[in-house]
């Protein structure tokens, strides 16, 4: 499959690359299995934050509120009981919840192709011969960007993600870098244009190509 190839200077290559089709042209037939990797992906990466107090953490509520007989009124051991104001919490969020879920290797090599092949049949992928950032300037990697026409969100995949363009990127709110190890569903869908270099293809190439259909 052929794809819009550019220099690293951001011209048109004379010769377009081409797609790997058993990674890039495949049917997209299993819209759910992305679905699964994408929901995956987004609950593994979840943090335990919320955390409320049952009625033996809140604070106060040590002595009886009235005596328990006498008063007409319905018997109560602490003001601390959750159906108090200012009680304790019941069945509340306690910080160790396992929000984790498991989708086997072979599941997740699958989903991203078929994710990638949804994106080449759209046309939202371009390759570049190499995505350098040298001098870690912010406005030459806009400037770059710029020249392959991109649009939207974009994701730019390179081989291996260094603290140069993390520098050169950080401030460009669209632009998201990855290294191709670290390649998810949730990146691949949420991206308007794809850039992939040519380094990082093969190394999706040789990751992905294990997968079967």
């Amino acid at each position: 499959m052929a794809v819009s190839t550019y220099t690293k200077t951001g011209t048109k290559a004379a010769t377009p690359a081409k797609l790997p089709i058993d990674i890039f042209g495949l049917e997209v037939n299993n819209h759910e299995l992305i679905k699964q990797a994408y929901d995956a992906y987004l609950s593994n990466g979840r943090k335990n934050l919320a955390v409320t107090k049952t009625r033996g953490l809140v604070r106060g509520g040590g002595r009886k509120p009235w005596r328990q007989k006498g008063t007409g009124r319905a018997r109560f051991g602490s003001s601390r009981n959750p159906i108090w104001r200012g009680g304790g919490i019941v069945f509340g969020p306690t910080g160790e919840e396992n929000y984790a879920k498991k989708l086997s290797p072979k599941a997740t090599k699958k989903a991203l192709k078929q994710a990638l092949s949804f994106a080449a049949n759209e046309d939202r992928i371009k390759v570049i011969e190499n995505f350098e950032c040298k001098d870690a300037k912010v406005a030459a990697s806009a400037k770059l960007l710029a020249k392959l026409d991109v649009k939207g969100n974009v994701l730019v995949i390179v081989s291996a993600k260094d603290k140069l363009i993390e520098r050169a990127t950080n401030n460009l709110s669209a632009v998201k870098v990855v290294s191709a190890k670290y390649l998810n569903a949730v990146d691949l869908t949420n991206a308007d244009t794809i850039v992939i270099t040519e380094e990082s293809l093969k190394i999706i190439s040789d990751w992905l190509k294990e997968a079967k259909k």
